[in-house]
């Protein structure tokens, strides 16, 4: 790695340049990695109640600090000021959740056999890699750190490079909550100047696991390499989640979740409602309170209160989504609203509604990672869950109906995901595991299923 490697962040909203960060060197994220291990040895043997202690100091510190980093993450990726907050309270949530139970899912289970005692006891693995996102530069950490950390593991963050100065605070926060040097580190690393970083990384012996939240492209790359060295992996990928709204539907309640679940941050949200599959007696009237919803979105500077959509964090992300929509219209998909260019220096796209979307279109078959929405037409139930069905990935989807046990009967049994809302927009809990199926990636954060995910499940047996 070049000794004079960085990262550069640059506001989406200007094209500006925010700051320069001199990136880590290899001897450097080596460094950590030991360093990472070395904590690891004592922060084990730190009691589960102690741990957990130092995740409620963590919730205060995120309090305190709440507008600076809301205005850090609308600098560094363009997310409203109001959007900012609600992720830093959704951290300090999730960090207060998980000191009030992590020790509670990881006190020892006895189990009754021949022998004088035998027992279940959980320990953690080690040093485990974070590869995380720029869309929620705050919460993607957090959510898989908060568990893995009370669980008595240490983490080792690889950033996403357009939001160094998030990597960083995250270490600040972490060391201002009384954190033991070492438990969190956060190198910037520069996988441009230094490709093998990463394979390096996930190949070396402290390394006891990696989680990646992003594309089904790394997704597979991560798999790959974590499963050729026997490392535990959890893979939060892709989706294209489809929101079933049937006749019998309360329409402004449905337009109302999807529009919702489509454009918060942006449409820049792997549960983002992407595909709105809609019963052909409704459509009509369905599509109407949507671009109705639509028409009211706030398109502007992200630091501005009245601002709710902001830009997308970056212009060749703009331009990628530009072509998806341009593809789809070329393919037979009915441009209603949007799909314009905004002139300016900024990654602006504004709020964008496709009608008459089928299969064969990018606008159904790929993740549109955006502020556009997408209606499908669906003749009937069956129709509706084969249509949302038809898609490689599996994250979420939800379900609109005025009949509770009918929609709760289809999301279950029928909706091929990994989570299924009735009559809501899909959102992550910290009390509910999280995470997908097919090309949306394998294993669970959040809730008791994040901190097993990281956990040696230990038999114990006394003669």
């Amino acid at each position: 790695m070049s000794l004079t490697a960085s990262l550069t962040a640059l506001n989406p909203a200007t094209g500006r340049v925010i700051a320069t960060y001199p990136a880590a060197t290899a001897s450097d994220v080596r460094g950590a990695v030991d360093m990472g291990h070395a904590a690891y040895l004592a922060w084990r043997d730190v009691p589960p109640a102690e741990r957990c202690r130092v995740l409620d100091a963590v919730a205060d510190v995120l309090r305190d600090r709440i507008d600076a980093l809301a205005g850090l993450m609308a600098d560094e990726m363009g997310k409203p000021v109001r959007e900012g907050r609600a992720e830093v309270e959704k951290c300090a949530t999730g960090c207060t959740y998980f000191a009030a139970r992590a020790a509670e899912f990881l006190a020892p289970e006895p189990v009754a056999t021949e022998f004088a005692t035998s027992y279940v006891c959980y320990r953690p693995l080690g040093v485990l890699l974070a590869i995380m996102p720029w869309n929620f530069p705050l919460w993607q950490v957090v959510r898989f750190a908060a568990p893995a950390l009370a669980a008595g593991n240490t983490v080792i963050l690889k950033h996403a490079p357009s939001v160094p100065g998030c990597a960083l605070a995250l270490v600040d926060v972490f060391a201002a909550a009384g954190l033991p040097a070492g438990v969190f580190q956060a190198p910037l690393i520069d996988i441009d100047a230094d490709p093998g970083i990463v394979p390096e990384l996930i190949a070396h012996p402290h390394i006891a696991g990696v989680t990646l939240t992003g594309s089904t492209r790394a997704g597979r790359a991560v798999a790959a390499l974590a499963g050729a060295h026997l490392k535990k992996s959890v893979l939060e990928l892709g989706g294209s989640d489809a929101y079933v709204v049937l006749a019998d539907a309360d329409l402004d309640v449905a337009a109302a979740a999807c529009v919702t679940g489509r454009m918060i941050n942006g449409g820049q949200s792997c549960i983002a409602a992407k595909r709105f599959i809609v019963e052909a007696p409704v459509r009509a009237a369905f599509e109407a309170r949507v671009i109705e919803r639509l028409a009211a979105v706030v398109m502007g500077d992200p630091h501005d209160e009245a601002t709710t959509l902001g830009p997308l964090a970056r212009r060749d992300l703009r331009d990628a989504l530009h072509r998806q929509v341009v593809d789809s219209v070329a393919a037979g998909a009915r441009l209603v609203m949007g799909g314009v260019v905004p002139s300016g220096a900024g990654a602006f796209y504004p709020p964008t509604l496709l009608c008459d979307v089928r299969p064969g279109m990018p606008a159904f078959d790929e993740e549109l990672f955006g502020p556009a929405a997408v209606i499908v037409e669906a003749a009937d139930e069956d129709d509706a869950v084969a249509l949302a069905n038809a898609s490689t990935y599996g994250l979420g989807a939800a379900v609109f109906t005025r009949d509770a046990a009918r929609g709760e009967a289809i999301a279950r049994e029928r909706l091929e995901s990994g989570a299924a809302f009735v009559n809501a927009f899909v959102r992550s809990d910290s009390r509910l595991p999280f995470g997908g199926v097919r090309a949306s990636g394998y294993g669970r954060e959040l809730g008791r299923w994040g901190v097993m995910e990281w956990v040696n499940v230990k038999t114990v047996v006394v003669g």
